[in-house]
């Protein structure tokens, strides 16, 4: 049975089609938690440039590029904790839940907060998800090749 171009279009106006959003388009299998690092460690270091800074077109920009990148962090950890961890790993980890929720909280004050030291508690709590991630065989079962040296 063919259905009509108009047909679709009416369709489409009465339920229109939902836009699906995910870490890729495949649940690939690769997750790992530097990913976040990477993100986390720009807020750091942009915390620290924009402190050393007198020039305002500069900072200004330092405040906008801070917040996006704590914003992918956020979005790398959310992935990590509802891809990568599963049930089983809170028998391992008691306090897995509990991690993952402060480093995504950390992320937002990272967004409000031009003190660095807001990023390095972020980088430490990645730190405790990087080791979870590699206790419950993160780089051997997520990585094709193990992290780059």
């Amino acid at each position: 049975m063919k259905i009509s171009t108009r047909l679709l279009a009416l369709l489409d106006r009465v339920a229109p089609p939902t836009t699906v959003h995910a870490h890729c388009d495949i649940p690939c299998g690769v997750y790992d938690p530097e990913q976040a690092r990477i993100e986390a460690e720009s807020c750091f270091k942009i915390a620290q440039k924009y402190a050393d800074s007198d020039d305002e077109t500069f900072r200004q920009r330092c405040l906008i590029v801070k917040e996006e990148r704590a914003e992918l962090a956020k979005h790398h950890i959310s992935v990590l904790f509802s891809d990568r961890f599963k049930p089983e790993h809170l028998d391992e980890f008691p306090n897995l839940q509990d991690t993952f929720w402060r480093a995504l909280k950390q992320c937002s004050e990272v967004k409000r907060s031009m003190d660095p030291s807001e990023g390095q508690k972020l980088l430490d709590l990645i730190d405790e998800i990087d080791d979870m991630w590699k206790k419950t065989g993160g780089l051997e079962e997520t990585r094709v090749n193990g992290r780059p040296g």
